[in-house]
């Protein structure tokens, strides 16, 4: 069956492993890439120098199509831009930013563009921006959020009544029937961060992905809502950040607490009490750590058998 995201991406498996920072380098694109989905390079926390080595090793790795995820608040994004135009790079997901700001320019150069929102208001932006297709991620996911709150599948039926472009459902998906619900609800494809962050490949802290695997509903906590909205897993860090906007702490406060490297201390180096950790709400169902290869596999196989199931039952 034609899909437009497989066609779109050259791909197998209508499947796109999210970039996440500090989980997704070289070693986890390449992996779903290889089995037939669309690896992301997670150039958020990389200098412009590591990014280049990131994709210089994924193209050894795989032979198979793969991109960068560029969150355009980056403060080197000019550097990250050149880099990647430098290196050939065919795909990118753009987010946090206005898409108009370099959509042009990347496909001058022959690179299909992908941007992330959480609205309505931004899915046309950036399809008045010209990119090629939409990533509409509900408050479910982990990382940086809307601060509307709107759910996945709420913010998928309205955009997919008002945009034309190939949508891709994210946020809150991490099962073969998160997958078949987002296809129902009019998604071309999906993107799953979080059961990818507890894979193998992913160079997120052993400590970080245990304390997914650990946690539970309601664990993890949209906050920060008044500076960048972010999901995170409970946590001393977490409790701080709580005090100080109850009492009423503005953007320079919280700024400050917050300081530098907080996402890295607690993803990459695994520091689960000052750390930043970052993570979606499907984590309370995640239970296990397998090859990202393997994930992806039994997340279409479960994805097929339903689909298969429910189609007989109608007939």
């Amino acid at each position: 069956m034609e899909n437009r995201v497989k066609n779109l991406f050259g791909i197998e498996y209508p499947i796109i492993q999210a970039g996440m920072v500090w989980c997704s380098g070289w070693r986890l694109a390449s992996a779903v890439s290889n089995v037939g989905g669309l690896g992301l390079i997670g150039a958020g926390s990389m200098y412009p120098d590591v990014l280049k080595e990131h994709i210089q090793k994924c193209k050894e790795a795989t032979q198979k199509p793969f991109g960068i995820n560029v969150p355009l608040l980056y403060p080197d994004i000019d550097k990250h831009i050149e880099i990647i135009i430098q290196e050939k790079i065919k795909i990118v997901f753009t987010s946090a930013g206005n898409p108009k700001t370099w959509t042009s320019l990347l496909k001058e150069k022959g690179i299909k563009v992908v941007h992330v929102v959480s609205s309505l208001k931004f899915a046309k932006k950036a399809e008045e921006a010209g990119v090629d297709a939409v990533v509409v991620e509900g408050f479910e996911a982990g990382g940086h959020n809307g601060r509307e709150e709107t759910t996945t599948f709420c913010l998928l039926q309205l955009v997919r009544d008002h945009i034309h472009l190939p949508l891709i459902a994210a946020g809150g998906i991490g099962t073969g029937r998160g997958i078949l619900g987002a296809m129902a609800m009019g998604a071309d494809g999906v993107q799953i961060g979080s059961r990818f962050a507890v894979s193998e490949e992913s160079s997120a802290h052993i400590n970080f992905k245990n304390k997914i695997l650990q946690s539970g509903e309601g664990d993890t906590v949209l906050t920060l809502k008044s500076l960048t909205p972010v999901r995170l897993i409970r946590n001393k860090f977490f409790e701080e950040v709580k005090k100080a906007e109850e009492k009423g702490a503005g953007t320079e406060e919280l700024k400050s607490l917050l300081g530098k490297g907080r996402a890295k201390k607690g993803i990459f180096e695994g520091d689960l009490d000052e750390g930043e950790l970052e993570i979606g709400q499907i984590a309370a169902a995640l239970d296990n750590i397998k090859p990202a290869g393997q994930i992806l596999k039994e997340l279409w196989e479960e994805y097929v058998m339903l689909k298969n199931k429910f189609c007989k039952e109608q007939l």
